[in-house]
C-alpha cells in the first residue's frame, strides 16, 4: 500500500492542533473562506444528489468522508446538515481537538487519526468525499487521489480545493499570507507543490476521476470576504469531479 503522508507536512499542522477553533487564531484564514467553501460544497452535493438545501436534514443518507479533517471545520456542518460524518487526519494531535469540539456541540461524527489509504484498505466506501487544502501537502498527488478516487462508490462526487502556481500565488498565497498579514506560520506551504488547474484536471483523469467543474475562491481586500468566480482561479480554486458509474 503506498503511503503519501509526507510526515514534514503532519508535523507543520501538529504544532498548529489546538488553535483550530480560534477564528482569530493561525486558522483564521480558513474561518475566513468557510463560507464560501460551505456554499460550493453543498451546492455540489445537493446537485448532484438531487437534495433540497431547505430540507431540515437534506443530507441524510449520504455518507461523506472528510480527508485532511483538522479540527473539524467541515465535519460539523456536514452533520448539521444530517450526513454520516467520517473524519480522517493524518496529524494525530487534530483528532481530539475534532472530537471535543463535536461533543461540545453536540454531534456524531467518526473521527479517525488515519490516512485515506488505510481507509480504502479496510474496504469502505463513500458518496462524497472532501478533499480540502491537502493535495499540496502530499508527497504524492497522483496516488493520494487515486486513493479518494477508491473512497468513492461509484457516481461518487470528489471535491477537491487547493493553490494554483504562478507568481500571483506566490506573491498572496506565501509572501502576503505568510509573511505580511502573518495568517499562517511561515513556510506553512510550499509554492513548489502548487498545482494548476490544467495539472489537477489531468492528475483527476489519470486517477479515475471524471472533473465536472472548476471555480475559483477570490479574496476581496475592501470588503474583507471570500467569493467564488467562474473566471478567476489564480490563487485559490476549487474542483469537483465524479466516479464514472
Amino acid at each position: 500500500m503506498t503511503v503519501t503522508v509526507d510526515p514534514a507536512e503532519v508535523a507543520k499542522f501538529e504544532a498548529m492542533a489546538a488553535e483550530w477553533w480560534d477564528p482569530n487564531g493561525k486558522f483564521k484564514p480558513l474561518h475566513m473562506l468557510n463560507p464560501c467553501r460551505l456554499d460550493y460544497i453543498t451546492t455540489q452535493i445537493a446537485g448532484e444528489f438531487d437534495r433540497d438545501l431547505t430540507d431540515k436534514a437534506p443530507f441524510a443518507g449520504l455518507r461523506i468522508v472528510d480527508i485532511g479533517c483538522g479540527g473539524g471545520l467541515l465535519c460539523e456542518p456536514m452533520a448539521r446538515l444530517g450526513a454520516e460524518v467520517v473524519g480522517v487526519d493524518a496529524a494525530g494531535r487534530n483528532i481530539p481537538v475534532a472530537q471535543t469540539h463535536a461533543a461540545q456541540s453536540g454531534l456524531t461524527i467518526d473521527y479517525r487519526h488515519t490516512t485515506a489509504e488505510a481507509v480504502v484498505a479496510g474496504g469502505e466506501r463513500f458518496d462524497v468525499v472532501l478533499n480540502m487544502e491537502v493535495v499540496e501537502h502530499v508527497a504524492d498527488p497522483l496516488a493520494y487521489l487515486t486513493a479518494c478516487q477508491e473512497l468513492l462508490k461509484p457516481g461518487g462526487l470528489h471535491i477537491c480545493s487547493t493553490i494554483n502556481r504562478n507568481p500571483k500565488s506566490f506573491a498572496m498565497a506565501i509572501v502576503g499570507a505568510e509573511y505580511v498579514m502573518r495568517w499562517l506560520p511561515k513556510g506553512t506551504h510550499e509554492w513548489n507543490k502548487f498545482i494548476t488547474p490544467d495539472e489537477l484536471y489531468e492528475l483527476m483523469r489519470n486517477a479515475g476521476l471524471d472533473p465536472v467543474d472548476r471555480k475559483g475562491f477570490v479574496f476581496n481586500p475592501v470588503s474583507w470576504k471570500w467569493s467564488l468566480s467562474d473566471r478567476d482561479l489564480s490563487v485559490n480554486y476549487v474542483t469537483a469531479a465524479l466516479k464514472p458509474q
